[in-house]
């Protein structure tokens, strides 16, 4: 491609690809330089140029000699939109899932829905690049938005002709997933999460509202989880734009939860779609995991997914890595299970998914993440103490933080809990205290297979280690 054929009056020189890093640039490339909370990418714009950059998206006040440079107020926005042109075509379907919880589970069961229905789909998210026959691990939530576009358009160029991406308030704010043509979009839930990079609930919630005021096509359509108390605002939002809408849950319009029954395994659903009521098994367990099935039926619906066959297809979806996983059965018979939640309502819909299941004690082991926002750690405290028996409060990622301090904080809204720093230590704990009729729910990694500690990032799985302690 010419960058005279992606900035009018540019100079006729090849384009060989796009980077945000300096150290990726070669010659031909086109570098965006922004501003970060951490790093300035406009100090790094002589070392691209020297590198080979052909042009820099940065500010009008940015300095740049030796390329051309392209102008932008918000030099953010304008990349993404001259690197979606680079990168182009992109599966024909793509549909976008935000909220505070369940956006993981949302699109990887959106994903498998399409794959029942005989679509070659794909899911970009925390887990990494999942299609039918891989997956990649990206290590984010939102990559940046080279990487993202890059595996889309490679997603398209294997055959993949429907996405189902996360779209984090991070990667919204910082137009990592710009450039796709978004046909549905959901909003599952909000509460308190990355108050340390937004500021306040106002400005989280302006940041996911983003997808739906800008990222949205026109003619695309919101679904919208309807039993979340901030639903309303996204409801309105998506009328004002003329976008359709789909709403589903116990107060939802066009998929209507009309009765959740828990069942040994999993629970049997009743919905209600138009005039017809459908029935089905769905084999997860918890309150939570039926709202994510619900609105990721709404996006399959939403795309042109046949009613009936989709709810139908809720009694085939597979558990999603690290989300209400069961990682062993203990030699007492008491299940393990791993939960990736680490926010207070997170917790508590955790517990609650499980409560139905316990005959005995419900063992929590949590902790709470370092260099992230301090105020919700003794709300996880407390939220554990209200709804768990047993409450174990353990280190999750200190990152650069004294881990120590992090569990004391949590200690305060859970006085009573025992106190076990090494998460190995702690997790050996529950188990071996965990007796016939118990549940031991480890809460806070999920999926991940590492546990960060300064600059170290530590082999740890909580699967693994769970069955390691239950064997």
């Amino acid at each position: 491609m010419r960058l005279s054929h992606l900035v009018p009056g540019a100079p006729d020189v090849a384009v060989t690809g796009f980077a945000i890093d300096h150290r990726k640039v070669a010659p031909g490339t086109i570098f965006g330089a922004f501003e970060g909370a951490r790093v300035n990418g406009e100090d790094f714009i002589p070392a691209a140029v020297e590198a080979g950059a052909v042009a820099v998206v940065a500010r009008s006040a940015a300095r740049v000699e030796g390329a051309l440079h392209v102008r932008s107020d918000e030099p953010r926005a304008l990349f993404a939109a001259l690197a979606s042109r680079f990168f182009a075509p992109f599966p024909a379907t793509c549909v976008a899932v935000t909220g505070t919880n369940g956006k993981t589970s949302t699109v990887e069961m959106t994903r498998q829905l399409w794959r029942m229905a005989g679509r070659h789909a794909a899911s970009i998210g925390t887990l990494g690049v999942t299609t039918a026959d891989d997956r990649v691990t990206t290590g984010l939530t939102t990559p940046d938005v080279v990487t993202f576009l890059s595996n889309v358009g490679g997603l398209a160029r294997e055959g993949v002709t429907h996405l189902a991406f996360e779209a984090s308030s991070h990667g919204l704010t910082q137009y990592r997933t710009e450039g796709l043509p978004v046909a549905a979009a959901a909003f599952t839930n909000l509460s308190r999460d990355h108050l340390d990079y937004h500021g306040d609930m106002a400005a989280y919630f302006t940041a996911k509202l983003r997808l739906f005021a800008e990222v949205l096509s026109a003619t695309g359509t919101a679904v919208v989880w309807r039993d979340d108390p901030q639903s309303e605002r996204v409801v309105n939002l998506a009328r004002e734009r003329g976008n359709r809408i789909v709403t589903v849950g116990e107060h939802g319009d066009d998929l209507r939860l009309v009765a959740r029954e828990p069942t040994l395994l999993g629970q049997g659903l009743t919905i209600r779609a138009g005039d017809a009521d459908h029935r089905v098994t769905l084999p997860l367990i918890g309150a939570y995991q039926a709202a994510n099935a619900l609105v990721a039926a709404g996006l399959v619906i939403a795309t042109g997914g046949d009613v009936a066959a989709t709810i139908a297809g809720l009694a085939r979806l597979q558990p999603v890595r690290g989300r209400l996983e069961r990682a062993a059965i203990t030699t007492t018979g008491a299940p393990v299970y791993v939960d990736y939640a680490h926010t207070p309502d997170a917790l508590e819909a955790a517990t609650a998914a499980l409560r139905p299941h316990v005959e005995g004690r419900l063992i929590l082991v949590f902790g709470a993440g370092g260099d992230r926002d301090q105020g919700k750690r003794e709300p996880m405290g407390e939220a554990a103490a209200r709804t768990a028996d047993v409450v174990i409060v353990t280190d999750d990622n200190p990152r650069g933080e004294d881990a120590a301090a992090i569990r004391a904080a949590v200690l305060k809204g859970a006085p009573g809990a025992r106190e076990i720093g090494d998460r190995r230590s702690a997790i050996a704990a529950a188990v071996a205290d965990a007796g016939a009729g118990d549940i031991v729910l480890i809460a806070g990694k999920g999926h991940e297979q590492g546990q960060i500690v300064g600059d170290l990032v530590l082999p740890f799985d909580d699967v693994a280690v769970a069955r390691e302690c239950a064997a």
